[in-house]
């Protein structure tokens, strides 16, 4: 049998914290094993011609894609700043002054800002480069959200390709064997982009099936922890029913004489957490019965992670 009492909201506390995981996969098909799913892909700005499913360059090693629009893709989402500019096109736009006009505003003047976002990863000012001449390549290295969680965790991503390798510098951007920068990483999406280098680098970390790749995942929990106080004047009396003996003709039963002395006390082995409709949500097993005091009070702490 059980007993209730009502948590109060002070009774209930919430804990975010990250947790890291590190990944590494060894080899072309570790990486297109169905529970990893990290993809290769060839971009390619292809001009002059409409897009033709039938005629249409193809990439990937996972799933088919179009080289046309995996470039037109990260161009239009990271770089699209950065098309004039390695350090970004920064273009004239309206500033709004309230309370000017009938309906309460006016635009006057302008400001330089860039035109998009392109999700920077930080607030240092660094160079971005992407090709935009006809026939240019990019290569792309895609990691699956249930890989990386929230983001992966920067300086923690490397890729080997024979004897060639990328590693991130932390702020973003992408690094050779030799410390040069051809490309970029994004943490939150998963996203590692080369766009400074010939097509054969590009097609070397694309298509090799001689690679490394490792990197660390970076997700938040949440622990919920909740105080259960059990006063002193509480739960002194036990509800097992293995305290009563047999039923007779004159009562239900006869309580063992144990339970009638001073020193006895009740043993508490499992709480169980309800909602408001008394449906149980989850269980608590202790290590070991904990006896109520009669003479202070006694407090059970229940973690659950989620």
């Amino acid at each position: 049998m059980s007993a209730y009492k009502q948590l109060l909201t002070s009774d209930i506390i919430v804990t975010p914290f990250e947790v890291n995981k590190e990944f590494t996969f060894y080899g072309g098909n570790s990486l297109i094993n169905p529970n990893v799913g990290i993809d290769r892909l060839l971009g390619q700005n292809i001009v002059g011609t409409l897009f033709n499913p039938l005629s249409d360059p193809t990439t990937g090693n996972l799933g088919t894609q179009y080289q046309r629009l995996v470039y037109n893709s990260i161009k239009e989402l990271y770089y699209s700043n950065y098309l004039s500019s390695s350090y970004g096109d920064a273009v004239n736009q309206p500033v709004l002054i309230p309370g000017r006009d009938e309906e309460g505003n006016r635009f006057v003047g302008s400001t330089m800002n860039p035109q998009f976002d392109n999700y920077l990863q930080t607030t240092l000012t660094y160079p971005k480069f992407f090709p935009t001449s006809s026939g240019n390549y990019i290569g792309v290295i895609s990691i699956p959200a249930r890989l990386f969680g929230d983001y992966i965790k920067p300086n923690t991503f490397r890729f080997n390709a024979g004897a060639n390798y990328l590693i991130d510098d932390g702020e973003g951007n992408v690094l050779t064997n030799g410390g040069e920068i051809i490309g970029n990483i994004f943490y939150p999406h998963g996203i590692i982009t080369i766009t400074s280098a010939s097509f054969g680098t590009i097609n070397s970390f694309v298509s090799n099936t001689d690679i490394t790749c490792s990197f660390s995942s970076s997700y938040k929990i949440y622990e919920t922890q909740y105080k259960c106080t059990i006063r002193e004047n509480e739960y002194n009396l036990s509800l097992n029913p293995s305290l009563i003996s047999g039923s007779n003709s004159a009562s239900l039963g006869i309580p063992y004489g144990f339970i009638t002395e001073s020193y006895f006390s009740p043993y508490i082995t499992t709480v169980g957490l309800y909602d408001e409709a008394q449906n149980l949500l989850a269980i608590g097993k202790l290590a070991q019965p904990l006896p109520s005091s009669p003479t202070t009070d006694t407090t059970i702490l229940i973690n659950i992670d989620r």
